[in-house]
């Protein structure tokens, strides 16, 4: 029976393996970019949005009505002779109108303009939102990749301690080496396959950070490959440098910009009470009148001899209502000024984010050149030591602390590099370059 869970096992994870489906950087930003629930939202918003557009810019158009009216009378009522008579009558009466408005003092035009330049803030919205997703997916993705080659580095320890054990072993057989240096090899050994299961660990966990990006329901499916980006060995440009060129580019300054522009519209549109209004009306009429107990004219006659026919004009002049227009106007101008503020503090952030990007990217560049001169040196410090202990003239606790020595510069070299990568991403995806 256990033979047989380990065979389903094995064969499970192989199978897991086979399925996986290793993904680049610029296939998972698509990934989640399609289906991302907070952008599915925004678009949302940007689609309402062109609703508000619609009907400022549709409110010019006419408007057409049709009714019909059907009434019945009963009881007593005056006839044409001034008398008091007891009689039913019906009536059936049909109408058709029509308005337009001629003249709004601008509101409609301010209105639409409005909405047009809210309609473009809310694509910059949803543009920024997507901008935002693709840098916390390629954090995500390059810890992935991270973990990823931190299991490769346990690996490589584990296999050396391996070979370091079954020389002690040999080694012991033929009363070479005491056993208390095949047991600590031993200890060594178990200690780097516990570093690689924390290695294997965080990697899993990494992934599961990259998925949950992607709306993924597991990571088992998934697996990353390195990016091809070279390390860069430039420095990136000064904090004012790149500030210019963000300024003028990036979504949030454009979004905040334009509602500030539709709120002087809004100014605009509620000013626009303050003047006279003029709107067209139309209309089309006629009815059917029946009383009991006396004859009447067919319904089709009675509707063609009472057949109407109006249009006419209706001027408004706004003379006072009780400081309406007026609060409507200083509300306009505060939200105006709020949004004025609003613009300054979205610039100031922008500029803040940019200076905490700008000195990361150099830390991170000194701290990967550090480690690769440390990893270097820690290399070529293993390679000497491995040699004196062939030739006898170093000791297992010196090699040991020489492999555990390298291990760390390598993984204090990959954690710097990938490091320095996504800071350099960083700064070009303020300077609005593709960071995939």
């Amino acid at each position: 029976m256990r033979k047989t869970i380990i065979l389903l096992t094995s064969l499970l994870s192989v199978l897991t393996a086979g399925a996986q489906r290793v993904m680049t950087l610029k296939e998972c930003i698509e990934m989640a970019l399609e289906r991302n629930i907070n952008i599915k939202q925004y678009a949302n918003q940007e689609a309402q949005q062109k609703l508000v557009l619609s009907d400022a810019r549709h409110s010019r158009l006419p408007d057409l009505n049709a009714s019909a009216t059907q009434s019945f009378n009963f009881g007593r009522g005056l006839n044409s002779e001034n008398n008091y008579v007891n009689r039913n009558t019906m009536n059936t009466g049909f109408a058709l109108s029509t308005s337009m408005q001629l003249l709004t003092g601008g509101r409609i035009a301010a209105e639409t303009a409005a909405g047009r330049l809210n309609l473009q803030a809310a694509a910059a919205d949803l543009e920024r939102t997507r901008q935002s997703l693709a840098l916390q997916v390629t954090a995500a993705y390059l810890q992935a990749v991270y973990a990823a080659e931190m299991v490769k580095v346990q690996d490589e320890q584990v296999s050396l301690s391996k070979v370091l054990c079954e020389s002690k072993s040999k080694m012991l057989s033929a009363g070479k080496v005491p056993e208390s240096d095949l047991i600590e090899a031993q200890s060594q050994l178990t200690q780097d396959e516990m570093a690689r299961t924390q290695a294997r660990c965080d990697q899993k966990l990494a992934l599961l950070d990259l998925s949950q990006l992607l709306e993924m329901r597991s990571p088992d499916s998934i697996s990353v490959t390195a990016p091809l980006d070279s390390v860069p060995s430039i420095l990136p440009p000064l904090p004012d440098v790149i500030y210019a060129k963000a300024e003028g580019i990036k979504p949030e300054i454009a979004a905040e910009r334009l509602r500030l522009q539709a709120d002087e519209k809004n100014i605009r549109a509620a000013r626009a009470a303050l003047y006279p209004t003029l709107s067209l009306g139309a209309g089309l009429s006629s009815s059917y009148y029946k009383t009991s107990g006396f004859k009447a004219s067919s319904f089709t006659k009675q509707l063609s001899d009472n057949f109407d026919k109006n249009i006419g004009l209706q001027l408004s002049i706004p003379i006072f209502n009780r400081f309406t227009t007026r609060n409507a106007i200083s509300r306009a101008r505060l939200q105006r000024d709020a949004q004025a503020l609003k613009l300054d503090d979205t610039r100031k952030a922008l500029y803040k984010e940019i200076q905490q990007a700008y000195y990361n990217a150099l830390n991170a560049q000194a701290k990967y050149n550090s480690a690769l001169a440390a990893r270097t040196a820690a290399e070529t410090n293993f390679k000497m030591m491995t040699g004196k202990y062939e030739n006898g003239k170093a000791n297992q606790t010196e090699l040991a602390e020489a492999k555990t020595k390298r291990a760390k510069a390598i993984t204090s070299c990959l954690q710097a590099k990938y490091e320095y990568i996504l800071r350099m991403k960083i700064i070009r995806f303020y300077e609005g370059e593709d960071i995939s």
